[in-house]
Order: C-alpha cells, then structure tokens, then sequence
C-alpha cells in the first residue's frame, strides 16, 4: 500500500461528473499561448456546473483531493525543487536531455536548464521562437523544434496567420546549441500539416527526422487531403541549412479522399478519423518503430530510414478515442499505447470515466519479422479520481531502466506524474505518485505535467502552469535505474540502455 506524504489524506475516490470526452537573448517575455487540444474523442468544456464546483470543493474539506495547488506524493517519491516559469510564459510541452542539460519546449520557445545539480537546476538560456507545440529534440549540436500553428513566415519574430493563407509556414526549426548560452537558429523545412511532434533516427552523418501531422483541410493550401503519411526530413550534421524533406511515405494507403485510416465517426462513434500521425517512437537498435495515429495503432520497420514499412496496425473501437503515443518496453515484446481521451483538455480521470478510457493500452508483440502482431493485453489508469476542474488524461512518459521489469514513469496533465510496473503486461500497477492539487475550484483550467521522464537517477517533469519540476524516487523496485547513465536522451528515439549506457 502507498501511503500520502502530505497532511490531507484521501479519505475516499472522487467521483464527479466530468466531460468526456527571434532569439530571446535580452529576456523579452511573450504573452501566454493557450494549449490547442487535440481532437480526440471529446466535447472540452471551459466551464463546469455550480455542482461540480460545490463538489470539488467538498472533496478538498474532506480530504478526499488535494488542495488547491497543494502537493501530495507517495513516500516513496520526493519532490526535489521547481523552476518556475519566468520570460517564456507560454504553455510548457516536451522535454529532452543532453550531458548536463536539459532542454525544455513552450508554447513560446524553449528553455535550456542546466541539471549537473539535479537539485539546484540553473536556467542556461532562454529563446523566444513562438509557435506551438514547439516539441523539442537534440541530437549532437543540433536542437530541433516542431511547429504547429499557422506563422506569417518561418522566423522567430513570426505571427500567427491563418492556414487559409498560402504564404503561412508551419514546419521543423533547426538550431545550433554547440553554445548552450547562445544558440543560434540555422535551418528551417516546411512540412504538410505542419509538425505537431517528431521523432529523430540519428546517423552518424545524418540525422532523419520522422515530421508528425494531421487534420489536413481542404481550404489549407499546405495541407490537403489524403494526409495518411508522414514526412520525413534528412539533415546533414554538417550541413544543416541543406536539410530537406526525401520522403512522405504513406502508412494509411486507401482509395478515395480519405485514405486508409481509421474512418473515425459516424462508422466508429467516438473515435478519432485518422488523417496522419499523431506520434511516433522509435527504437533504432531493433529497426522498429511504432505510432500513434489518432485512430489507428501500428508497428513498422525502419531498417531503412528513408523507407519505413507497415508491419502490422491495430484499433480500438471501443475504448480508444485518439492514439496519441508510444512506447516501447526494454525487450521489445511491448508496446504501451496512450489515448488521450478529450484532448488533453478534459477532466476524464473519475468515475464516469472509468478505468479503460482515456488510458494506457498494453500490447504485446507477438511473432517474428513481418510476421509480428500486436496482441492487446489490459489497460493501466491511474488510480486516484481527480476533480472536475482538473484535465486528466495519459500523457509522455518513458521507461525507468530497471533489468527484468517494465517500469515507467508518465505524465498525466492535473493527474500528476505516475511510476507503474508493466512486468506483467495483464496487471499493470502505480507504485509511485506525484501530484498537485487543482489550479482552481471553479472552472476547467489547462495545466499539470505534459511530460515527465527519468533521467540519470531523476524524474524531470515539465509542468505546462507550474514550471520545470525535479523528482527523485527511492524504491528498491527502481534505485537501479540510477546506474544507467545516458549521454542523451530523446524518449522518442528510445535508447537500448544497457548496450549504450556509460558505466
């Protein structure tokens, strides 16, 4: 049994009704960027009923949430520090780590921490280059940055334009971080649909990134439909001004306007259409990949990069909405697909719910070479109901190195941040908690951890109201995960961390 390190106990499970479904080198701060959810499944409200409020603020007197604002962990977990946010005051989204840095994305930029103290980060630099999500990878001396929202131009003094507007730019932004205290904006690709997230597969002379995209429009110039595939760019290390985009291949193939994909609605009510990728993870030393595509799951080859091959795809009318991510386990038998039920704009983690929506699938690989199958195994939902104000869903996670078990730590926005064990692909369980209480009692309000992820004995989580938060977990169940010391990290292209690790 895990027990609250905090003064308020929960008393019992909340269950409330809920909807379902430029460089910035002088500090400049830019005005706050709302969260664009994405479709998912859901009707997100911003507002909630005078009951639900009163509820929520019952739930808070009688011990059964947090507080607002206030902090409760298993024992297990300790809250280290946070950094709050300062000149970037835009939503904070992903995170990725190089050496002692860790690299964090906002609506707004991002931001370079320095980590050599875990428990006394230091703000290195801090870039003002706006356009949402702005996901970030590193790879070397080279930051990537996804865009998302429709831009006057490809600058990082662009302005928001409308995507009806052929000059508009939405794509991959590329920057030199050789100076961590300087980095310098080189390259630039525009990408159909834009760059909702990437994945990079690093060579040594090159670097492909796999571009993420979707819901393309008829009245896009830059993004028409079909849009069943993805991009994929070839950057030189060297060269990067020379990048460009050598492929789009297609994943979905199907007759007609729409593709292949999932067909989403009214065909399978409740459920994402898929018109491209929502995420993808790769896992270079098994040639594997697997993505999240909005309505349609599936695992695919990427022995050659350039090429990657469909192996094997998989739906879940019933409870998935929208196929946000992946991850796979340490063996690569497994696959943990979340949905992001609502968008990541809806409060879905309470009874109403329930536990298999809005949640993290298991699959199990099955087979040999193409003949490979996904097999679904259970689904893992955190355990503790959240408020009505509160948007709940599964988020970015990644794996705690741990030999001989599945351990991984995720985001789930106001849920907080979760340790669970999936060693047992069919009993999924939390071992470890992190969480806040509500932002407020009167209204659905975005916030929580976007991304938490294990680093060199540390959970960083990046909290998209709150700030850079550092965790550390002391569990017999984890503590060897401290041994594995990475040079780098990007979840998305997931590391074999005991072939690569440096003792």
């Amino acid at each position: 049994m895990i027990l609250l390190h905090t003064t308020r106990v929960r008393r019992r499970r909340l269950g409330v009704a809920a909807a379902a479904a430029g460089l910035l080198a002088t500090m400049l701060a830019a005005g706050p960027a709302a969260a664009v959810p994405d479709p998912g499944d859901a009707t997100v409200r911003e507002s909630i009923s005078a009951s639900e409020s009163a509820e929520t603020r019952s739930a808070i007197r009688d011990g059964e949430i947090p507080g607002v604002d206030e902090v409760v962990h298993s024992d297990n977990i300790e809250h280290v520090t946070n950094i709050p946010k300062a000149a970037l005051t835009g939503t904070n989204s992903d995170l990725a780590f190089q050496g002692r840095y860790a690299f964090a994305g906002n609506y707004d930029g991002f931001v370079i921490y320095d980590i050599s103290n875990p428990e006394r980060p230091k703000t290195v630099s801090q870039v003002l280059c706006p356009g949402s999500q702005n996901d970030i990878s590193v790879s070397g001396d080279l930051l990537f940055l996804s865009t998302d929202s429709s831009r006057s131009d490809n600058s990082c003094n662009s302005t928001s334009q409308p995507a009806t507007e052929k000059s508009s730019w939405e794509g991959m932004k590329i920057f030199d971080i050789s100076d961590k205290k300087n980095p310098k904006y080189v390259a630039a690709v525009e990408t159909a649909c834009g760059s909702h997230t990437h994945t990079l597969v690093p060579e040594r002379k090159n670097v492909y990134v796999y571009v993420s995209s979707y819901s393309p429009n008829a009245a896009f110039p830059d993004c028409q439909p079909p849009h069943d595939g993805i991009s994929v760019i070839k950057v030189p290390r060297k060269a990067p001004e020379k990048s460009a985009i050598v492929n789009f291949p297609v994943l979905f193939p199907g007759e007609g306007p729409d593709g292949g994909g999932n067909p989403g609605a009214p065909t399978n009510p409740g459920v994402s259409k898929t018109t491209g990728c929502h995420d993808i993870t790769v896992l270079p030393s098994k040639d594997l990949a697997a993505g999240a595509c909005m309505g349609d799951g599936i695992l695919f080859d990427i022995e050659d990069p350039e090429h990657p091959r469909v192996i094997d795809r998989v739906q879940d009318n019933v409870n998935f909405a929208f196929w946000h991510s992946a991850s796979f386990n340490q063996k690569a038998n497994k696959v943990v697909f979340t949905d992001e039920l609502g968008g990541g704009g809806a409060a879905t983690c309470n009874a109403e719910i329930g536990p298999n929506r809005g949640a993290d699938g298991i699959y199990d690989i099955a087979g040999k070479g193409d003949k490979r199958k996904l097999v679904f195994r259970s689904y893992f939902k955190i355990p503790r109901h959240q408020a009505a104000t509160e948007n709940c869903v599964a988020h970015n996670g990644s794996l705690i190195p741990v030999k001989g078990r599945d351990i991984m730590v995720q985001a789930w926005y106001q849920g907080g941040v979760s340790v669970w064990d999936f060693t047992d692909s069919s009993k999924p369980k939390e071992i470890a908690y992190f969480e806040r209480g509500p932002l407020t009692t009167d209204r659905l309000s975005g916030g929580g951890s976007w991304s938490a992820y294990y680093y060199n004995g540390y959970i960083y989580s990046n909290d998209m109201a709150k700030g850079f938060d550092v965790l550390k977990i002391s569990d017999r169940r984890t503590d060897a995960g401290a041994k594995v010391r990475m040079h780098e990290l990007n979840v998305q292209t997931q590391p074999d961390y005991f072939d690569d690790f440096d003792d």
